[in-house]
């Protein structure tokens, strides 16, 4: 992945677990991406969308203190942001409708959350 990919764009991170969120946001800072949250609840996350006009990208983690994250994928998807479900859920456990998002199963090191949202950010631009 080329750092160029990621710099200055701004990426939502929903992780409830702290050392996980941790270790998204410092990869991704170093990759140049202006990082969102983390935010460890559906709510937070919910109300960041709202807040914030320009978000490039997001990584999800699907169960967030016992609530699913579907919502926030849905609200996302209704603004055409991409996203990808970074979670320790199988693919065959996503809603149909999100088929089409990005998956990686946990555990997973941040290098290659980076790696897969890259080519997504460099359709978008």
């Amino acid at each position: 992945m080329a750092d160029h990919d990621l710099q200055g764009r701004r990426v939502l991170v929903v992780e409830d677990e702290y050392m996980i969120a941790e270790d998204m946001r410092a990869t991704l800072s170093d990759a140049g991406a202006q990082i969102l949250g983390p935010v460890p609840t559906v709510d937070e996350a919910t109300d960041l969308i709202d807040a914030e006009p320009d978000i490039d990208a997001a990584l999800l983690d699907v169960n967030l203190r016992g609530d699913m994250v579907f919502q926030v994928a849905d609200a996302l998807s209704a603004r055409g942001v991409p996203f990808a479900f970074v979670t320790g859920y199988e693919r065959a456990a996503m809603p149909a409708r999100f088929s089409d998002a990005p998956h990686l199963e946990k555990p997973v090191k941040a290098h290659q959350v980076a790696a897969m949202l890259a080519p997504h950010l460099r359709e978008n631009r």
